[in-house]
């Protein structure tokens, strides 16, 4: 199996991203209505949920539903409100030193993903990003050198909220700190249990949990897999080993004099690079992101693929994975 990554730069909402719209909108429009078009809220209540949570994105949502054709259906998937539940592994952490990095792996199917590094000035800053759902972020950074990056959760609850990855793109759209991030993680509901790191210019940093179900628990946790507080969910954890991912990192960030780039290569290989890929489970790329550079890396086995906020080069990737893993 291959995929194509492919970086993409375009400041406000245009032909480029519309054309990144049409071809992934057959795929995402069968996931989106994969339990029925009843499962799915309105149009209406898409759009004040936007407005009332987000209210920041309420003109993008309506110029980018615009690109997109202005349909009914493709505008209630954007809005990223109460979409079909979706589980993931991916591992990710703050390496603490004297320049600090969010460093994460993306634990996914190669054939259910954007594959697309996004640059845009939609609000008028720089974003940069692993897309998802064309509207969203699973990990991404600001010109205020904020960055943040989302694992599922562990848990089995699912409710009335948003998709994690438009909840990244409105903190980034919105705040420039880690106390800012905070405030916002906590308040805007979430569809289902995420765990979203975010490290700041400062260097501060917070892991928060979100659920469904419960209110946001905010911690000072270096590092997140794939569980919360506790294990909750045992088949999930013992089948991703979430538990045992998060202690391998725990172990090398006590040891304090382990040098960043060896920190950012043990990411590289198991058991922290998955090789499920024929499962829905294997590593698609691992991010770093540097905030006092504002710049970021996309890793893989075979090269890295770098970016700045404000040197951001357009161009494509071929990087293959074994299937039969």
């Amino acid at each position: 199996m291959e995929l194509t990554f492919t970086a993409i730069s375009e400041d406000r909402p245009g032909a480029t991203w519309g054309a990144m719209f049409q071809r992934m909108w057959p795929a995402y429009r069968r996931w989106y209505l994969r339990e029925g078009i009843e499962e799915r809220p309105t149009y209406l209540a898409c759009r004040r949920a936007i407005r009332t949570h987000m209210p920041e994105l309420a003109e993008l949502y309506d110029e980018l539903c615009e690109c997109a054709g202005g349909g009914d259906l493709a505008a209630r998937f954007l809005s990223l409100y109460r979409p079909p539940a979706y589980l993931s592994g991916c591992s990710q952490a703050v390496w603490p030193g004297q320049e600090p990095l969010l460093v994460r792996n993306y634990d996914y199917s190669p054939l259910a993903f954007d594959a697309v590094i996004l640059r845009t000035r939609w609000l008028g800053r720089p974003i940069m990003g692993m897309s998802d759902c064309m509207i969203g972020l699973i990990d991404g950074m600001n010109d205020a050198g904020l960055a943040v990056s989302l694992t599922f959760g562990g848990r089995r609850a699912v409710g009335d909220g948003f998709g994690a990855p438009m909840i990244l793109r409105y903190v980034l759209e919105t705040c420039d700190t880690v106390d800012e991030a905070v405030r916002v993680l906590t308040r805007v509901p979430s569809h289902m249990a995420y765990n979203v790191t975010a490290l700041d210019a400062k260097g501060a940093f917070v892991t928060v949990y979100l659920s469904a179900d419960r209110s946001a628990i905010v911690t000072n946790a270096p590092v997140a897999t794939n569980h919360q507080e506790n294990v909750e969910w045992g088949q999930h954890a013992r089948a991703t080993a979430t538990v045992e991912r998060e202690r391998f990192i725990l172990h090398r960030l006590m040891k304090r004099d382990m040098p960043q780039d060896r920190f950012l290569d043990a990411f590289l290989r198991p058991p922290l690079y998955a090789l499920g890929y024929s499962r829905g489970n294997g590593t698609l790329y691992t991010a770093a992101y540097w905030p006092q550079r504002r710049s970021a890396s996309y890793v893989w086995p075979t090269g890295e693929w770098r970016f700045g906020l404000d040197d951001f080069t357009p161009g494509t990737r071929r990087i293959g994975y074994p299937l039969a893993a």
